[in-house]
């Protein structure tokens, strides 16, 4: 196993596109790291690069303790699993995943005893008898898997591997690679557009945006304190909700929407935010700190009504969406609360949680 390092690295396309800005990213050996943000921001490209199927244009990239900036892709000793899975249709699922040991050599007893072992893992023996067109979307996913693991490499890398199957088979699959990943425990790079994906799989999530990385952290950190609006948007479901505030202070230190709601800062935050006073700030809140009312007089705690404009019925929750300011705001209210559309609704905004970001930097403060 090895680790990876990208080391200021760089992708230009020809019309100076840049695609990849100057990223660092350091990956321990056996860890699992998830490049994730919306399409377009350099995340798949990366892996490529990581991979040998992009060359860089400046910067290096190291696979453990080798500089591979000028290695073939199938000298850097990765295994890398595709979108669309790259299976041979003429092949059966035990050629498949023999193909790549059967092209370098591999003793035939060696090779059958991995591709044995690999399809045990994957709960896929019954299968190797069969051509990829009489399997499942998700059981191709597994050979896909199967074939990558049968290498034994050094690193794996995943390219969007689950964003051609359905919801249902998305989330089994998740857990297949996470146990995957805790049972042969094989430095991963995978890469997501789906940030739900991103958080469920993950040692550490590197968030990425216009070619360049915006915050890396373990999810849980990621969520509770992102570094930017941009990660305080992207993750989390339903999004944050924002809204645009003026910090003033008449006694004390406040926050007030467009429309004249006045929101106290709690105190342990008025240190932190009274150096901000005068700027153009926007309050960023969760769903589940806006919901119905249990104990608005806990410190920290404010009433704010407004109009309901949808109501979701989710099972487990209700989502409320209201409209304050003509901004957009999602709540996360308790199943059993009788709600219709158009009723005035109380909710409880817990500003023990909020986020207060700066608009000139776009920085969490």
């Amino acid at each position: 196993m090895a680790g990876v390092s990208i080391r200021k690295v760089v992708k230009v396309y020809e019309g100076k596109f840049q695609a990849v800005k100057a990223i660092d990213l350091e990956v321990a050996e056996d860890e699992f790291v998830v490049l994730v943000g919306p399409s377009g921001c350099g995340k798949s490209t990366t892996l490529r690069m990581v991979a040998g199927l992009e060359e860089i244009s400046a910067g290096e990239i190291w696979i453990g303790d080798k500089l591979v900036n000028d290695v073939l892709p199938r000298e850097r000793d990765i295994a890398m699993v595709f979108q669309n899975y790259a299976l041979y249709p003429h092949m059966s699922v035990y050629d498949n995943m023999a193909f790549g040991l059967q092209q370098r050599k591999y003793p035939r007893e060696e090779i059958q005893k991995r591709v044995q072992h690999a399809a045990g893992i994957l709960d896929i023996t019954a299968l190797l008898d069969r051509k990829p067109k009489a399997l499942s979307g998700g059981q191709r996913q597994r050979v896909a898997m199967g074939r990558a693991i049968v290498r034994n490499p050094k690193v794996f890398l995943f390219d969007e591997p689950l964003s051609n199957l359905d919801a249902k088979l998305r989330v089994q699959m998740r857990t297949e690679i996470k146990k995957l990943h805790q049972t042969i425990a094989t430095t991963t790079l995978y890469v997501t557009h789906d940030q739900v994906e991103a958080m469920t799989l993950a040692d550490r999530v590197v968030v990425m945006n216009a070619g360049r990385i915006e915050q890396v952290g373990a999810p849980q950190e990621l969520y509770h304190h992102p570094a930017t609006r941009f990660v305080a948007g992207f993750i989390g479901s339903p999004a944050m909700n924002f809204l645009p505030v003026d910090l003033y202070d008449d006694g004390g230190l406040k926050l007030r929407l467009a429309d004249g709601i006045v929101l106290p800062v709690p105190a342990a935050r008025v240190d932190r935010y009274g150096p901000y006073k005068g700027k153009a700030m926007t309050l960023g809140l969760r769903p589940e700190n806006l919901t119905e009312i249990h104990d608005v007089e806990r410190p920290g705690v404010t009433r704010i009504e407004a109009p309901i404009d949808v109501v979701e019925p989710m099972g487990s929750e209700i989502l409320l969406h209201f409209f304050i300011d003509g901004k957009p705001l999602c709540a996360r209210i308790a199943p059993d609360c009788v709600v219709t559309h158009g009723e005035r609704f109380a909710l409880a905004a817990d500003l023990n949680q909020m986020h207060l970001i700066d608009d000139e930097s776009g920085r969490v403060v």
